[in-house]
């Protein structure tokens, strides 16, 4: 048996990229965070409290996210054959559900305070918001440098858009504080705001699950893809138990069965097949190929093969 197994220079520049972006993020979101906690306490801003309770989480969401980049680097073992990878999906997941319990948090004190409005001091809020704000752009600048299409960074990446809206939510609420000293608005942004995040949560939960039970990569199309190996090497009378899954967004996987026509050369057939899998994004593949027998038809059943050959 044996696998191509290759990541380009690329790959590892943009994890590289995206490991320092979220590892920014994370000190800028904790060194802030304290501050927001103080004058969320001391101006009785439920928008602030609520920003600075998710950049708590995020604080550590981000941590998680960068320390799963450092130990995905680590080389596959005896017990782990595929490397450590799928530790970044996994950090998204978790993240994603994060996200889920802060807006649950968020929305019942959001009710708690429309039903029992506190006083709050809105100069201190808007000063408060608006520095923010400004590290929460600083942050998002940040991870927007990184590789875009890797789901832990995206998950990361929404963590901060969450604190970014927070941070513009609480400023609004404060200048309506300010010029109308109507309180209310103060939780129903953050119940606006919270509905924002948990619709993009949800898209990363979904997205990271589906390669944590080993869903197929995203487009992909089993009988087009069989079509097309049939057609781009002529020697294949058939592709059977065709399987794809992904170890990342970036790391697709296949393993099929090709049925050689009879007296074609099944080692140049598999190569052929490899470099056209590889030329559709399938870096990693496992073929396993049977020789056609000579005297099999389509109208004497399923064909009679020789004993095949894991390569």
């Amino acid at each position: 048996m044996s696998h191509d197994h290759h990541h380009g220079n690329g790959h590892h520049h943009a994890t590289a990229a995206s490991a320092r972006a979220i590892g920014i993020a994370a000190l800028l979101t904790g060194g802030f965070m304290l501050v927001e906690i103080a004058g969320g306490i001391v101006s009785g801003s439920l928008a602030l409290i609520a920003d600075a309770g998710h950049m708590l989480t995020d604080f550590a969401a981000l941590a998680m996210a960068w320390l799963a980049f450092r130990v995905a680097r680590r080389p596959a073992d005896a017990r782990r054959t595929y490397g450590f990878d799928r530790l970044s999906v996994l950090a998204a997941f978790v993240n994603g559900l994060a996200l889920f319990a802060i807006t649950a948090w968020i929305v019942v004190e959001a009710i708690e305070r429309l039903s029992a409005p506190r006083p709050i001091e809105g100069g201190l809020m808007l000063a408060v918001a608006v520095a923010g704000l400004v590290v929460n752009l600083a942050s998002f600048w940040v991870l927007s440098r990184g590789d875009r299409g890797n789901l832990n960074l995206r998950a990361a990446l929404l963590h901060v858009v969450g604190d970014l809206l927070g941070s513009a939510g609480a400023i609004v609420a404060a200048l309506v504080i300010l010029g109308t000293g109507w309180t209310p608005v103060d939780p129903i942004l953050s119940v606006l705001v919270a509905a924002l995040i948990l619709r993009s949560a949800w898209r990363v939960v979904k997205e990271s699950a589906h390669i944590l039970l080993e869903g197929t990569p995203a487009g992909f199309d089993a009988e087009a893809l069989a079509a097309d190996l049939r057609d781009a090497v002529p020697e294949v009378a058939a592709v059977r138990h065709l399987h794809a899954w992904s170890i990342t967004e970036a790391r697709p996987m296949v393993t099929l069965e090709a049925v050689i026509a009879a007296g074609a050369d099944a080692d140049a057939a598999r190569r052929r097949l490899k470099a056209r899998l590889a030329a559709l994004g399938f870096d990693h593949a496992t073929v396993e190929t049977l020789a056609e027998a000579p005297e099999s038809t389509a109208e004497n059943g399923p064909l009679p093969c020789s004993a095949p050959r894991l390569i």
